[in-house]
């Protein structure tokens, strides 16, 4: 792998469903920024939608959301390096309630870009991945609990 991507750390994605009644307000946006600002991840893409209550996904622009609180969106808005195509953003909105907005993030864990990149470099490849739902950790702590 002698190319651009021989020193990229692991790329992840979420999808983040916000309330009906309530609009995103931007509050989450300064950890998010001081993720990037610290070198922990590169944000390629940040997408926000709106689902309809009749089902249909609209896009919406960072700088209409109204944000509170003057965050310099810049960094966000200008995030799009086109790994999130019309397909995505049509699997993502079906995951959302009607009447609710959603955020799609995709990121890049530059933390682990060293450790991946010597990996790679040793011919080793990454054959899964996951996460634990916080629910599932705390049912098995739970779980644990019950046992002593």
């Amino acid at each position: 792998m002698n190319n651009e991507f021989d020193e990229v750390g692991p790329i992840d994605y979420l999808v983040v469903e916000f309330p009906a009644d309530r609009q995103p307000d931007g509050s989450a946006l300064p950890m998010l920024r001081d993720l990037v600002d610290n070198g922990i991840i590169r944000v390629l893409d940040l997408v926000f939608v709106r689902k309809d209550t009749d089902g249909s996904l609209a896009g919406i622009a960072i700088d209409d959301l109204g944000l509170e609180g003057g965050i310099d969106v810049t960094l966000f808005a200008e995030a799009s390096s086109g790994l999130v195509n019309p397909s995505d953003v049509e699997e993502a909105g079906a995951i959302l309630e009607p009447g609710c907005s959603g955020a799609i993030l995709v990121y890049e864990n530059l933390w682990a870009a060293p450790f991946a990149t010597a990996l790679r470099r040793g011919g080793a490849q990454l054959v899964a991945s996951g996460r634990i739902p916080l629910q599932g950790i705390m049912a098995a702590l739970d779980s644990l609990d019950a046992d002593s």
